[in-house]
């Protein structure tokens, strides 16, 4: 989606290895793999690979990456543990971030183009924590394959110094609690698959279907055949056929709080107001037996 790459003027300071890599104070939220070539000694480049079946992301990592990327792992790096009652990805204590950011060797000065080989779906939950706390980050715009379409994979493991990275509070504004999305009247999006939101069995929760009033909005679908997001009208549109217009913010939740980011992020391409987050997601709302679930194609 080259529409929404931007040219920005370099900081003349900027290096890599450690030191404060800025490309400018305002990034769009996704970025094509030709601006990151043109960036790339300006940027940090981080790769969130995780994959729900169990597979390893860092060894996926370390069999070939995009060249000086650091690995962010989603359960150590971006998440507290899970439990049953927050569900499988809590957001993590702001503290718990910055240290993690840190011993990364990214500084909160940094600008961060983060990447996966899933369309940007986990990568997302890094960008969006990064830009709701006013650090510049992008996703990049179809992930692994499209730079491999550009550039060079390298194995060597990037070595960074720790840097400074202070903690600052998740906004309010940005997220949503379970009892809030419980009286929610604004629109509530599901970033799952439909088979899910319909309540078809899956291993990874302990009931099956979706939240009451949610409609269907899989964020993999903001993705074209090529695996790049859609054209800003074709989001616009997805969003207005949710019912989601900017006229009331919106709240977007998936399994585990990861992947709605991806719908937040487009959201924010489409040119609509920011919305919410309910990290607790699906993961938290089901295992709590007294919150209804609705099934079938209909919000319920």
């Amino acid at each position: 989606m080259r529409s929404h790459t931007q040219p920005s003027q370099p900081d003349p300071s900027g290096r890599r290895s450690g030191a404060t890599t800025r490309v400018d104070a305002v990034i769009p939220a996704a970025v094509d793999a030709a601006w990151l070539a043109d960036h790339l000694d300006r940027t940090v480049v981080a790769d969130v690979r995780w994959y729900p079946d169990g597979r390893s992301g860092v060894d996926a990592h370390r069999s070939g990456h995009i060249p000086g990327a650091v690995f962010v792992d989603l359960d150590r790096c971006l998440s507290e543990p899970p439990s049953a009652e927050e569900g499988r990805h809590p957001l993590p204590t702001p503290e718990h971030f910055a240290a993690a950011m840190s011993a990364l060797g990214i500084a909160e000065t940094d600008t961060v183009v983060a990447y996966d080989d899933a369309g940007g779906v986990i990568a997302a939950r890094l960008v969006w924590m990064l830009r709701v706390t006013g650090h510049p980050a992008a996703l990049l715009d179809g992930g692994l394959a499209a730079w491999a379409g550009t550039g060079a994979l390298e194995q060597a493991t990037a070595e960074r110094s720790p840097a400074a990275f202070s903690p600052r509070p998740w906004p309010r504004e940005h997220l949503a609690t379970l009892d809030e999305v419980a009286a929610a009247s604004g629109p509530l999006i599901d970033a799952r698959s439909r088979e899910r939101y319909r309540g078809e069995p899956d291993p990874l929760d302990p009931r099956y279907g979706h939240i009451p009033g949610a409609r269907s909005l899989p964020c993999r679908e903001n993705l074209g055949p090529n695996g790049r997001l859609l054209p800003i009208t074709e989001l616009r549109r997805r969003f207005l056929a949710a019912g989601v217009d900017g006229s009331t913010p919106v709240i977007s939740y998936c399994g585990s709080g990861v992947t709605a980011c991806h719908n937040l992020l487009a959201l924010e391409l489409a040119g609509l107001p920011a919305g919410r987050l309910y990290p607790g997601s699906w993961s938290q709302w089901s295992s709590h037996p007294n919150r209804p679930i609705a099934t079938g194609e209909e919000p319920g």
